[in-house]
Protein backbone atom coordinates (compact mmCIF):
# COMPACT_ATOMS: atom_id res chain seq x y z
CA UNK A 1 0.00 0.00 0.00
CA UNK A 2 2.74 2.24 0.57
CA UNK A 3 4.34 1.41 -2.52
CA UNK A 4 1.77 2.33 -4.60
CA UNK A 5 0.59 5.20 -2.79
CA UNK A 6 4.65 7.03 -3.32
CA UNK A 7 4.78 5.23 -6.63
CA UNK A 8 1.14 7.53 -7.45
CA UNK A 9 1.22 10.75 -5.23
CA UNK A 10 -1.23 12.66 -7.22
CA UNK A 11 -3.69 10.15 -7.19
CA UNK A 12 -2.98 9.53 -3.23
CA UNK A 13 -3.07 13.26 -2.14
CA UNK A 14 -5.98 13.68 -4.42
CA UNK A 15 -7.72 11.04 -2.27
CA UNK A 16 -7.24 13.04 0.33
CA UNK A 17 -8.72 16.23 -0.81
CA UNK A 18 -11.58 14.22 -1.65
CA UNK A 19 -12.39 12.60 1.37
CA UNK A 20 -11.72 16.06 3.49
CA UNK A 21 -13.98 18.27 0.79
CA UNK A 22 -16.41 15.10 2.02
CA UNK A 23 -15.94 15.44 5.65
CA UNK A 24 -16.65 19.79 5.19
CA UNK A 25 -19.91 19.03 3.51
CA UNK A 26 -21.12 16.43 6.46
CA UNK A 27 -19.90 19.07 8.72
CA UNK A 28 -21.78 21.61 6.77
CA UNK A 29 -25.09 19.94 7.27
CA UNK A 30 -24.50 18.50 10.54
CA UNK A 31 -25.86 21.26 12.71
CA UNK A 32 -25.39 22.32 15.66
CA UNK A 33 -26.35 22.30 19.17
CA UNK A 34 -24.90 24.22 22.75
CA UNK A 35 -24.75 20.97 24.65
CA UNK A 36 -26.97 17.88 24.03
CA UNK A 37 -30.07 16.95 26.08
CA UNK A 38 -29.35 15.05 29.51
CA UNK A 39 -31.58 12.90 30.73
CA UNK A 40 -32.46 13.94 33.73
CA UNK A 41 -34.90 11.36 35.00
CA UNK A 42 -37.41 13.40 35.54
CA UNK A 43 -39.90 16.04 33.62
CA UNK A 44 -41.21 19.84 34.45
CA UNK A 45 -44.00 21.20 32.59
CA UNK A 46 -44.83 24.80 32.88
CA UNK A 47 -49.09 25.09 32.42
CA UNK A 48 -50.72 28.10 30.92
CA UNK A 49 -54.29 29.02 31.63
CA UNK A 50 -56.40 32.12 31.26
CA UNK A 51 -55.12 35.16 32.79
CA UNK A 52 -57.34 35.99 35.44
CA UNK A 53 -58.45 32.59 36.84
CA UNK A 54 -58.50 32.32 40.41
CA UNK A 55 -56.33 30.74 43.03
CA UNK A 56 -59.35 27.79 43.52
CA UNK A 57 -60.08 27.21 39.65
CA UNK A 58 -55.91 26.75 39.12
CA UNK A 59 -55.72 24.21 41.80
CA UNK A 60 -58.23 22.35 41.06
CA UNK A 61 -56.98 22.45 37.22
CA UNK A 62 -53.76 21.10 38.20
CA UNK A 63 -55.54 18.29 40.56
CA UNK A 64 -57.41 17.19 37.27
CA UNK A 65 -53.93 17.02 35.34
CA UNK A 66 -52.35 15.01 38.08
CA UNK A 67 -55.00 12.54 38.05
CA UNK A 68 -55.05 12.20 34.49
CA UNK A 69 -51.57 11.61 34.27
CA UNK A 70 -50.98 9.23 37.02
CA UNK A 71 -53.81 7.18 35.16
CA UNK A 72 -52.49 7.18 31.87
CA UNK A 73 -49.06 6.43 32.83
CA UNK A 74 -48.32 4.50 35.58
CA UNK A 75 -45.73 2.41 34.78
CA UNK A 76 -44.08 5.74 34.05
CA UNK A 77 -44.45 8.47 36.78
CA UNK A 78 -43.11 7.40 40.08
CA UNK A 79 -44.59 10.78 41.88
CA UNK A 80 -46.20 14.52 40.70
CA UNK A 81 -46.48 17.58 42.09
CA UNK A 82 -47.03 20.90 41.16
CA UNK A 83 -46.24 24.66 42.08
CA UNK A 84 -48.89 27.27 41.33
CA UNK A 85 -47.68 31.10 41.18
CA UNK A 86 -44.61 32.12 43.16
CA UNK A 87 -43.48 33.36 46.52
CA UNK A 88 -43.71 36.90 47.55
CA UNK A 89 -39.87 37.81 46.45
CA UNK A 90 -39.35 39.02 42.67
CA UNK A 91 -36.82 36.90 42.01
CA UNK A 92 -39.31 34.25 40.28
CA UNK A 93 -42.13 35.84 39.52
CA UNK A 94 -45.39 33.88 38.37
CA UNK A 95 -49.27 34.33 38.23
CA UNK A 96 -51.52 31.94 39.76
CA UNK A 97 -52.53 31.14 35.89
CA UNK A 98 -48.78 29.57 35.37
CA UNK A 99 -48.28 26.69 36.96
CA UNK A 100 -44.95 23.66 37.15
CA UNK A 101 -45.23 20.05 37.85
CA UNK A 102 -42.87 17.65 38.38
CA UNK A 103 -43.08 14.25 37.38
CA UNK A 104 -40.17 12.05 38.88
CA UNK A 105 -39.96 9.16 36.44
CA UNK A 106 -39.88 5.23 37.38
CA UNK A 107 -36.90 3.43 35.28
CA UNK A 108 -36.89 3.26 32.27
CA UNK A 109 -37.15 -0.32 31.91
CA UNK A 110 -40.26 -0.45 33.90
CA UNK A 111 -41.66 1.71 30.71
CA UNK A 112 -44.56 0.28 29.01
CA UNK A 113 -45.87 3.55 26.70
CA UNK A 114 -42.48 4.63 25.53
CA UNK A 115 -38.90 3.24 25.25
CA UNK A 116 -37.74 6.84 25.33
CA UNK A 117 -38.19 10.31 27.02
CA UNK A 118 -38.73 11.92 24.06
CA UNK A 119 -41.69 9.41 22.91
CA UNK A 120 -43.06 9.95 26.46
CA UNK A 121 -43.19 13.36 26.37
CA UNK A 122 -45.47 12.91 22.75
CA UNK A 123 -48.00 10.49 24.57
CA UNK A 124 -48.02 12.94 27.18
CA UNK A 125 -49.09 16.06 25.29
CA UNK A 126 -52.00 14.29 23.49
CA UNK A 127 -53.36 13.54 27.26
CA UNK A 128 -53.03 17.75 27.49
CA UNK A 129 -55.03 18.36 24.26
CA UNK A 130 -57.78 16.51 26.29
CA UNK A 131 -58.36 19.46 28.92
CA UNK A 132 -59.35 22.52 27.25
CA UNK A 133 -57.95 26.58 27.70
CA UNK A 134 -54.49 24.84 28.94
CA UNK A 135 -51.24 25.29 27.09
CA UNK A 136 -48.11 23.05 28.73
CA UNK A 137 -44.06 23.32 27.67
CA UNK A 138 -42.17 20.00 28.41
CA UNK A 139 -38.70 20.59 29.60
CA UNK A 140 -36.22 18.96 32.75
CA UNK A 141 -36.18 20.32 36.01
CA UNK A 142 -32.22 21.04 35.56
CA UNK A 143 -33.10 22.47 32.05
CA UNK A 144 -35.07 25.16 32.24
CA UNK A 145 -33.64 26.61 35.46
CA UNK A 146 -30.46 26.77 33.28
CA UNK A 147 -31.84 27.62 30.32
CA UNK A 148 -33.99 30.64 32.75
CA UNK A 149 -30.96 31.53 34.66
CA UNK A 150 -28.80 31.96 31.27
CA UNK A 151 -31.40 33.19 28.99
CA UNK A 152 -34.27 34.48 30.99
CA UNK A 153 -36.61 32.26 29.45
CA UNK A 154 -38.06 28.04 29.81
CA UNK A 155 -37.70 26.73 26.30
CA UNK A 156 -34.71 25.90 23.95
CA UNK A 157 -35.28 28.54 22.05
CA UNK A 158 -37.11 32.53 22.84
CA UNK A 159 -38.18 35.27 19.82
CA UNK A 160 -37.72 38.79 21.79
CA UNK A 161 -39.95 41.15 19.96
CA UNK A 162 -39.74 44.60 20.76
CA UNK A 163 -42.07 47.35 19.95
CA UNK A 164 -44.32 50.11 21.45
CA UNK A 165 -47.57 48.70 20.59
CA UNK A 166 -49.13 45.77 23.00
CA UNK A 167 -51.38 45.53 20.29
CA UNK A 168 -48.46 45.10 17.47
CA UNK A 169 -46.45 43.59 19.43
CA UNK A 170 -49.33 40.71 19.89
CA UNK A 171 -50.23 40.15 16.18
CA UNK A 172 -46.43 40.05 15.72
CA UNK A 173 -46.10 36.89 17.96
CA UNK A 174 -49.09 35.41 15.94
CA UNK A 175 -47.20 35.12 13.01
CA UNK A 176 -44.50 34.04 14.79
CA UNK A 177 -45.82 31.04 16.14
CA UNK A 178 -47.67 30.48 12.88
CA UNK A 179 -44.45 30.36 10.94
CA UNK A 180 -42.88 27.71 13.67
CA UNK A 181 -45.58 25.58 13.58
CA UNK A 182 -45.00 25.07 9.88
CA UNK A 183 -41.45 24.45 10.77
CA UNK A 184 -40.14 20.46 10.78
CA UNK A 185 -39.04 19.52 14.45
CA UNK A 186 -40.44 22.24 16.66
CA UNK A 187 -41.99 21.09 19.67
CA UNK A 188 -44.01 23.52 21.82
CA UNK A 189 -44.85 26.67 21.38
CA UNK A 190 -45.84 29.07 23.64
CA UNK A 191 -46.52 32.65 23.58
CA UNK A 192 -46.85 35.48 26.05
CA UNK A 193 -50.57 36.39 27.31
CA UNK A 194 -51.37 40.37 26.38
CA UNK A 195 -54.77 40.39 27.37
CA UNK A 196 -57.10 38.42 29.24
CA UNK A 197 -57.41 40.25 32.30
CA UNK A 198 -60.58 41.09 33.81
CA UNK A 199 -60.65 44.45 34.56
CA UNK A 200 -63.29 47.13 35.84
CA UNK A 201 -63.36 50.35 34.62
CA UNK A 202 -65.10 53.36 36.10
CA UNK A 203 -65.85 56.61 34.05
CA UNK A 204 -66.58 59.34 35.76
CA UNK A 205 -69.63 61.57 34.07
CA UNK A 206 -68.40 65.03 34.66
CA UNK A 207 -72.35 65.96 33.93
CA UNK A 208 -73.55 64.16 36.57
CA UNK A 209 -71.55 65.05 38.90
CA UNK A 210 -72.26 68.43 38.56
CA UNK A 211 -76.05 68.31 38.08
CA UNK A 212 -76.28 66.61 41.61
CA UNK A 213 -73.27 68.53 42.99
CA UNK A 214 -70.89 65.52 43.67
CA UNK A 215 -66.97 66.20 43.88
CA UNK A 216 -65.70 63.73 41.48
CA UNK A 217 -63.24 62.95 44.14
CA UNK A 218 -65.76 61.49 46.43
CA UNK A 219 -66.91 59.18 43.33
CA UNK A 220 -62.80 58.12 42.90
CA UNK A 221 -62.39 57.57 47.03
CA UNK A 222 -65.18 55.10 46.71
CA UNK A 223 -63.75 53.66 43.58
CA UNK A 224 -60.43 53.07 44.91
CA UNK A 225 -61.95 51.93 48.38
CA UNK A 226 -62.31 48.87 45.69
CA UNK A 227 -58.62 47.70 45.95
CA UNK A 228 -58.10 49.58 49.38
CA UNK A 229 -57.92 53.54 50.24
CA UNK A 230 -55.51 54.44 53.26
CA UNK A 231 -57.75 56.44 55.70
CA UNK A 232 -55.37 56.79 58.72
CA UNK A 233 -52.45 55.25 60.99
CA UNK A 234 -52.66 53.60 63.92
CA UNK A 235 -50.11 53.95 66.81
CA UNK A 236 -49.18 51.04 69.57
CA UNK A 237 -45.74 52.81 71.23
CA UNK A 238 -43.32 52.79 68.66
CA UNK A 239 -45.42 50.65 66.23
CA UNK A 240 -47.78 52.01 63.58
CA UNK A 241 -50.29 50.02 61.57
CA UNK A 242 -52.01 51.80 58.36
CA UNK A 243 -55.88 51.91 58.73
CA UNK A 244 -56.98 50.68 55.30
CA UNK A 245 -60.83 51.02 54.16
CA UNK A 246 -61.90 48.13 51.23
CA UNK A 247 -65.38 47.51 49.95
CA UNK A 248 -66.93 44.15 50.92
CA UNK A 249 -66.07 41.02 48.35
CA UNK A 250 -69.41 41.03 47.14
CA UNK A 251 -69.13 44.92 45.56
CA UNK A 252 -65.45 44.09 44.82
CA UNK A 253 -65.77 41.41 42.40
CA UNK A 254 -69.74 41.97 41.12
CA UNK A 255 -70.13 44.96 39.01
CA UNK A 256 -73.80 45.28 39.48
CA UNK A 257 -72.77 45.66 43.19
CA UNK A 258 -69.86 48.11 42.54
CA UNK A 259 -72.46 50.02 40.04
CA UNK A 260 -75.26 50.33 42.88
CA UNK A 261 -72.34 51.64 45.67
CA UNK A 262 -73.98 54.59 47.57
CA UNK A 263 -72.19 58.12 47.16
CA UNK A 264 -72.54 60.90 48.91
CA UNK A 265 -73.64 64.31 48.01
CA UNK A 266 -73.02 67.68 49.62
CA UNK A 267 -76.54 67.84 50.93
CA UNK A 268 -76.45 64.31 53.09
CA UNK A 269 -78.07 62.38 50.42
CA UNK A 270 -76.36 59.50 48.95
CA UNK A 271 -76.73 58.25 45.42
CA UNK A 272 -75.88 55.14 43.22
CA UNK A 273 -72.52 55.01 41.75
CA UNK A 274 -74.64 53.85 38.15
CA UNK A 275 -76.19 57.59 38.66
CA UNK A 276 -72.75 59.25 38.59
CA UNK A 277 -70.47 57.04 36.03
CA UNK A 278 -70.40 53.55 34.14
CA UNK A 279 -69.31 51.20 35.33
CA UNK A 280 -67.96 48.63 32.13
CA UNK A 281 -66.50 45.33 32.94
CA UNK A 282 -63.71 44.66 29.87
CA UNK A 283 -60.15 43.39 29.21
CA UNK A 284 -57.03 44.33 29.86
CA UNK A 285 -53.10 43.64 29.69
CA UNK A 286 -52.48 40.01 31.82
CA UNK A 287 -48.52 41.31 31.83
CA UNK A 288 -46.11 44.29 30.19
CA UNK A 289 -42.97 42.97 29.84
CA UNK A 290 -40.22 45.55 29.43
CA UNK A 291 -36.27 44.99 28.62
CA UNK A 292 -33.91 47.95 27.87
CA UNK A 293 -36.40 50.39 28.81
CA UNK A 294 -38.68 48.70 25.42
CA UNK A 295 -41.61 46.66 25.80
CA UNK A 296 -41.02 43.45 24.87
CA UNK A 297 -42.78 39.98 24.01
CA UNK A 298 -41.00 36.59 23.78
CA UNK A 299 -42.44 33.44 22.00
CA UNK A 300 -41.04 30.24 22.99
CA UNK A 301 -39.81 26.95 21.57
CA UNK A 302 -39.08 23.79 22.44
CA UNK A 303 -36.89 21.88 19.68
CA UNK A 304 -37.69 17.44 19.48
CA UNK A 305 -36.12 15.47 16.92
CA UNK A 306 -33.94 17.99 15.06
CA UNK A 307 -30.50 20.21 16.23
CA UNK A 308 -31.12 23.74 17.06
CA UNK A 309 -28.82 25.37 15.16
CA UNK A 310 -30.59 23.72 11.97
CA UNK A 311 -34.00 24.63 13.06
CA UNK A 312 -33.05 28.21 14.05
CA UNK A 313 -31.55 28.58 10.88
CA UNK A 314 -34.99 27.49 8.66
CA UNK A 315 -36.74 29.51 11.29
CA UNK A 316 -34.97 32.74 11.29
CA UNK A 317 -35.65 32.17 6.96
CA UNK A 318 -38.84 31.60 7.18
CA UNK A 319 -39.59 34.51 9.80
CA UNK A 320 -37.48 36.86 7.53
CA UNK A 321 -39.53 36.08 4.58
CA UNK A 322 -43.13 36.08 6.10
CA UNK A 323 -43.00 38.32 8.93
CA UNK A 324 -43.03 42.58 8.20
CA UNK A 325 -41.43 44.11 11.02
CA UNK A 326 -43.06 47.77 11.39
CA UNK A 327 -40.54 50.34 11.52
CA UNK A 328 -38.84 50.60 15.37
CA UNK A 329 -39.83 46.84 16.01
CA UNK A 330 -37.15 43.95 16.16
CA UNK A 331 -36.22 40.52 16.79
CA UNK A 332 -33.60 39.06 18.96
CA UNK A 333 -33.11 34.86 19.38
CA UNK A 334 -32.28 33.82 22.49
CA UNK A 335 -31.88 30.38 24.37
CA UNK A 336 -29.87 27.65 23.40
CA UNK A 337 -29.07 29.01 20.73
CA UNK A 338 -27.66 32.26 21.89
CA UNK A 339 -25.23 30.10 24.56
CA UNK A 340 -24.26 27.61 21.19
CA UNK A 341 -22.90 31.46 19.68
CA UNK A 342 -21.28 32.01 22.57
CA UNK A 343 -19.27 28.94 22.84
CA UNK A 344 -19.08 29.00 19.33
CA UNK A 345 -16.95 32.28 19.69
CA UNK A 346 -15.23 31.69 22.20
CA UNK A 347 -13.75 28.56 20.12
CA UNK A 348 -13.11 30.61 17.76
CA UNK A 349 -10.27 32.41 19.60
CA UNK A 350 -9.55 29.60 21.74
CA UNK A 351 -8.95 26.69 19.08
CA UNK A 352 -6.57 29.27 16.30
CA UNK A 353 -4.79 29.88 19.93
CA UNK A 354 -3.95 26.32 20.80
CA UNK A 355 -3.29 25.50 17.04
CA UNK A 356 -0.51 28.14 17.13
CA UNK A 357 0.75 27.31 20.42
CA UNK A 358 1.45 23.51 19.05
CA UNK A 359 3.18 24.95 15.76
CA UNK A 360 5.27 26.85 17.96
CA UNK A 361 6.24 24.06 20.03
CA UNK A 362 6.74 21.65 16.92
CA UNK A 363 9.21 24.44 15.28
CA UNK A 364 11.52 24.59 17.90
CA UNK A 365 11.57 20.78 17.63
CA UNK A 366 12.20 20.36 14.46
CA UNK A 367 13.56 23.72 13.42
CA UNK A 368 12.07 23.51 9.74
CA UNK A 369 9.07 25.08 9.33
CA UNK A 370 8.51 22.78 5.94
CA UNK A 371 8.71 19.95 8.28
CA UNK A 372 6.21 21.38 11.16
CA UNK A 373 3.63 21.78 8.34
CA UNK A 374 4.04 18.35 7.19
CA UNK A 375 2.92 17.26 10.64
CA UNK A 376 0.33 19.67 11.30
CA UNK A 377 -1.44 17.79 8.01
CA UNK A 378 -2.28 15.04 10.31
CA UNK A 379 -4.98 17.39 12.41
CA UNK A 380 -7.60 17.38 9.37
CA UNK A 381 -6.71 13.93 8.04
CA UNK A 382 -8.07 13.18 11.79
CA UNK A 383 -10.96 15.64 11.33
CA UNK A 384 -12.38 13.67 8.42
CA UNK A 385 -12.56 10.24 10.85
CA UNK A 386 -14.17 12.71 13.57
CA UNK A 387 -16.97 14.58 11.41
CA UNK A 388 -17.89 10.80 9.92
CA UNK A 389 -18.10 9.10 13.07
CA UNK A 390 -20.09 12.11 14.03
CA UNK A 391 -22.39 11.36 10.89
CA UNK A 392 -23.04 7.74 11.49
CA UNK A 393 -24.26 8.33 14.61
CA UNK A 394 -26.45 11.15 14.13
CA UNK A 395 -25.03 13.29 16.42
CA UNK A 396 -24.55 17.27 15.48
CA UNK A 397 -21.66 19.14 16.36
CA UNK A 398 -21.73 20.34 20.27
CA UNK A 399 -19.60 22.27 22.44
CA UNK A 400 -18.45 18.09 23.77
CA UNK A 401 -17.53 17.51 20.19
CA UNK A 402 -15.47 20.42 19.95
CA UNK A 403 -13.67 19.67 22.82
CA UNK A 404 -13.35 15.94 20.90
CA UNK A 405 -11.82 17.73 18.17
CA UNK A 406 -9.35 19.50 20.08
CA UNK A 407 -8.18 16.54 22.26
CA UNK A 408 -7.67 15.09 18.49
CA UNK A 409 -5.86 16.85 17.26
CA UNK A 410 -3.14 15.80 19.69
CA UNK A 411 -2.84 12.40 19.27
CA UNK A 412 -2.65 13.63 15.47
CA UNK A 413 0.29 15.75 16.13
CA UNK A 414 1.95 12.88 18.17
CA UNK A 415 1.47 10.16 15.26
CA UNK A 416 3.31 12.37 12.79
CA UNK A 417 5.95 13.66 15.17
CA UNK A 418 6.69 10.13 15.49
CA UNK A 419 6.96 9.45 12.05
CA UNK A 420 8.95 13.00 11.26
CA UNK A 421 11.38 12.58 13.76
CA UNK A 422 12.75 8.94 12.68
CA UNK A 423 12.50 9.67 9.00
CA UNK A 424 14.94 12.84 9.40
CA UNK A 425 17.21 10.53 11.91
CA UNK A 426 17.41 8.18 8.79
CA UNK A 427 18.21 10.86 6.55
CA UNK A 428 20.81 12.23 9.01
CA UNK A 429 22.29 8.86 8.84
CA UNK A 430 22.71 8.62 5.15
CA UNK A 431 19.85 6.68 3.98
CA UNK A 432 18.06 7.48 0.75
CA UNK A 433 14.94 9.06 1.23
CA UNK A 434 12.85 6.86 -0.25
CA UNK A 435 14.44 4.39 1.92
CA UNK A 436 14.17 6.20 5.13
CA UNK A 437 10.45 6.88 4.84
CA UNK A 438 9.79 3.39 4.08
CA UNK A 439 12.08 2.54 7.18
CA UNK A 440 10.22 4.88 9.47
CA UNK A 441 6.67 3.92 8.34
CA UNK A 442 7.90 0.14 9.14
CA UNK A 443 9.78 0.79 12.23
CA UNK A 444 7.74 3.51 13.75
CA UNK A 445 4.10 1.32 12.55
CA UNK A 446 3.85 -0.19 16.42
CA UNK A 447 4.21 3.19 18.44
CA UNK A 448 1.45 4.85 16.03
CA UNK A 449 -0.86 1.86 16.32
CA UNK A 450 -0.11 2.09 20.21
CA UNK A 451 -1.18 5.94 20.48
CA UNK A 452 -4.24 5.09 18.32
CA UNK A 453 -5.88 2.19 19.91
CA UNK A 454 -4.93 3.88 23.61
CA UNK A 455 -7.19 6.66 22.28
CA UNK A 456 -9.61 4.21 20.92
CA UNK A 457 -10.03 2.08 23.23
CA UNK A 458 -9.95 4.27 25.89
CA UNK A 459 -12.88 6.21 24.90
CA UNK A 460 -14.71 2.43 24.01
CA UNK A 461 -16.99 2.91 27.53
CA UNK A 462 -17.45 6.67 27.15
CA UNK A 463 -18.47 6.08 23.73
CA UNK A 464 -21.61 3.65 24.22
CA UNK A 465 -22.44 4.97 28.04
CA UNK A 466 -26.25 5.04 27.83
CA UNK A 467 -26.34 6.33 32.10
CA UNK A 468 -26.58 9.77 33.76
CA UNK A 469 -24.17 11.94 31.90
CA UNK A 470 -23.72 10.08 28.40
CA UNK A 471 -25.30 12.19 26.63
CA UNK A 472 -22.36 14.88 26.97
CA UNK A 473 -19.49 11.98 26.77
CA UNK A 474 -20.38 10.26 23.52
CA UNK A 475 -20.11 13.21 20.85
CA UNK A 476 -16.47 14.09 22.67
CA UNK A 477 -15.63 10.06 22.71
CA UNK A 478 -17.23 9.60 18.87
CA UNK A 479 -15.06 12.05 17.70
CA UNK A 480 -11.73 10.92 19.74
CA UNK A 481 -12.43 7.37 18.53
CA UNK A 482 -13.41 7.99 14.51
CA UNK A 483 -10.72 10.83 14.31
CA UNK A 484 -7.88 8.52 15.73
CA UNK A 485 -8.80 5.66 13.18
CA UNK A 486 -9.30 8.25 10.25
CA UNK A 487 -5.53 9.80 11.71
CA UNK A 488 -3.66 6.59 11.96
CA UNK A 489 -4.83 4.99 8.62
CA UNK A 490 -4.19 8.29 6.27
CA UNK A 491 -1.15 9.34 8.45
CA UNK A 492 1.09 5.79 7.18
CA UNK A 493 -0.16 7.38 3.62
CA UNK A 494 -0.22 10.42 2.98
CA UNK A 495 2.69 12.14 5.30
CA UNK A 496 4.87 9.71 3.28
CA UNK A 497 3.85 11.29 0.36
CA UNK A 498 4.34 14.75 1.32
CA UNK A 499 7.48 14.36 2.66
CA UNK A 500 8.81 12.82 -0.28
CA UNK A 501 7.11 15.89 -2.38
CA UNK A 502 8.79 18.53 -0.29
CA UNK A 503 11.82 17.25 0.27
CA UNK A 504 14.29 17.44 -2.45
CA UNK A 505 16.32 14.52 -2.82
CA UNK A 506 19.24 13.54 -1.04
CA UNK A 507 22.07 11.55 -1.77
CA UNK A 508 22.94 8.28 0.08
CA UNK A 509 26.88 8.13 2.32
CA UNK A 510 27.78 6.31 -0.81
CA UNK A 511 27.47 9.07 -3.37
CA UNK A 512 24.14 7.35 -4.61
CA UNK A 513 20.89 9.10 -5.52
Amino acid sequence: MLNLALRFRWFTLLGALVLLAGAGVLAARMGGEFLPRLGEGAIVGTSVRVAGVSVEEAAALNDRLEKLLLAGFPDEIANIWTRLGSADVATDPMGVELSDFFLALKPRAQWTKARTQAGLVEEMQKVFARVPGLRVAISQPIEMRMNELVAGIRSDIGIKIYGDDLEILRGLSDEVQRVLADIPGRGEVTGEQLVGQPVLQVRVDPRATERFGVPARNVLNVVEAVGSRKVGEIREGQRRFPLVVRLPDRQRTDPEALANTHIPTATGSVLPLKQLAQVVETEGPATINREWGRRRITVQCNVRGRDVGSFVAEAQDQIARRVKLPEGYQIEWGGQFENMQRANARLRFVVPLALALILALLYFSLGSMRDVLIVATGIPLGAIGGVAALWVRGMPFTVSAAIGFIALSGVAILNGLVLVTFIRQRLDAGRPLANAVREGCLVRLRPVLMTALVAAVGFIPMAVNVGIGGEVQRPLATVVIGGALSNTLLTLIVLPVLYCWFHPRQPAADGSS
